[in-house]
């Protein structure tokens, strides 16, 4: 059965304006949320469209002027972030509009966080509860425009911030890095290139398989993973086959949503191997899970069948592990995912040690069904790189 999207507010876990033409509702929004004078921040790529002039126009509408920041790399650093907070800082902002993808949307949350901080961003890494060093009261509110499907930051608490030095990416969070409202319009996704619908909408998929095969108790969110899964089956490939269906983005762009709130039950080994590799060779995330997913299902098959026989029942696929397996590699085929780390861009396998050394230490593979390790992570990678499953 196909989910059909229609015009809707929802209010989990933050308000979401969902529905096709809800971009015109950002003014009220903002005036609403108490924005005087907001930084849109943004990606270089959407300076060039009029999506942005679009949205200053409408805000000025409702008596607000908004200044604008556009160049957010495609993998956020802290100097990345160090030339937004400046800008906001002098501007005398005091609140973000992020439009974009995750990076836009990642690093718009981490000036916001970071407006009111005097201790440096790494002291709010997503350990233990450092968050709670955090002076709350001087945390911008902000809004969250995703002009793609897949990272689900618009809902999300955190942001991923790549550490230059170390190479590593650091996810920084705190409960009030939530935006106030997120605008979900599926029009605004309508211009995404395939290779980009494809890579987000994988990361979309792994986001709700990673946190539905976690070991962690969090029924609420595994029921929301699962129907995440469901509506990926479903429409990435229309999504990626024809860029104008709306129905198809508008469902995608739910997923992305649902994976977000799902994985605070856990992620797992897809994300701790691909953030080293992002952050060393700058691939696409969402497209470098996409190629270790299946090598990483395998590794995790004794921890997991029982889980992936349940969702191929759901899904409707037959053969269960083997059965989901055979769809994950069937859809990435369909949508031109690289069958190996090799085709996506890695040039060969002499960081293998140190990824697999980076990986283990990652915030996501704590919760990853087995137990990472830096044998199992490396051969992992190499199994990735080569093509062995």
């Amino acid at each position: 059965m196909l989910s059909k999207p229609t015009k809707t507010n929802w209010s989990y876990p933050t308000r979401v304006l969902f529905g096709n033409g809800r971009l015109a509702e950002l003014g009220e929004a903002a005036k609403g949320a108490g924005f005087k004078r907001p930084l849109i921040v943004t990606d270089p790529g959407l300076m060039k469209f009029p999506l942005i002039e679009q949205a200053r126009s409408v805000l000025k509408a409702a008596g607000i002027e908004a200044g604008v920041w556009g160049e957010v790399l495609a993998n956020p650093t802290e100097s990345n972030l160090a030339a937004g907070l400046k800008v906001y800082r002098a501007g005398g902002h005091d609140s973000v509009i992020a439009i974009g993808g995750g990076s836009a949307l990642d690093c718009g949350k981490c000036i916001a966080f970071m407006a009111g901080q005097t201790r440096p961003i790494w002291d709010f890494e997503d350990v233990g509860d450092w968050w709670t060093r955090a002076n709350a009261g001087g945390i911008a509110p902000v809004i969250a425009i995703p002009t793609t499907a897949g990272t689900g930051s618009e809902v999300g608490r955190a942001g991923v911030i790549t550490k230059e030095d170390t190479h590593e990416k650091k996810i920084i969070f705190h409960p009030k890095m939530l935006p106030v409202v997120t605008i979900c319009d599926p029009e605004l996704t309508v211009g995404l290139p395939a290779k980009l619908t494809a890579g987000t909408g994988m990361d979309a998929l792994a986001h709700c398989l990673e946190a539905f095969c976690a070991p962690t108790y969090h029924p609420m969110s595994a029921g929301i993973a699962v129907e995440g899964i469901r509506l990926v089956k479903d429409n990435l490939a229309r999504a990626v086959a024809d860029g104008k269906d709306l129905d198809a983005r508008g469902n995608m762009m739910s997923a992305a949503a649902m994976g977000a709130v799902a994985f605070q039950k856990g992620l797992g080994a897809i994300h701790s191997l691909s953030h080293p590799v992002g952050s060393l060779y700058n691939t696409h995330h969402g497209m470098t899970n996409a190629v270790y997913m299946p090598y990483v299902l395998v590794m995790n098959r004794p921890a997991i069948t029982e889980k992936i026989n349940y969702l191929s029942q759901v899904l409707g696929l037959k053969g269960g592990f083997e059965g989901f397996q055979g769809w994950v590699l069937d859809l990435r085929k369909q949508i031109a995912v690289p069958h190996t780390l090799k085709e996506l861009g890695v040039p060969d396998t002499s960081k293998a040690d140190l990824i697999a050394k980076m990986a283990v230490v990652d915030p996501t593979a704590g919760t990853n069904p087995v137990p990472l390790t830096e044998a199992n992570a490396k051969a992992l990678f190499l199994a990735a790189f080569e093509g062995r499953l």
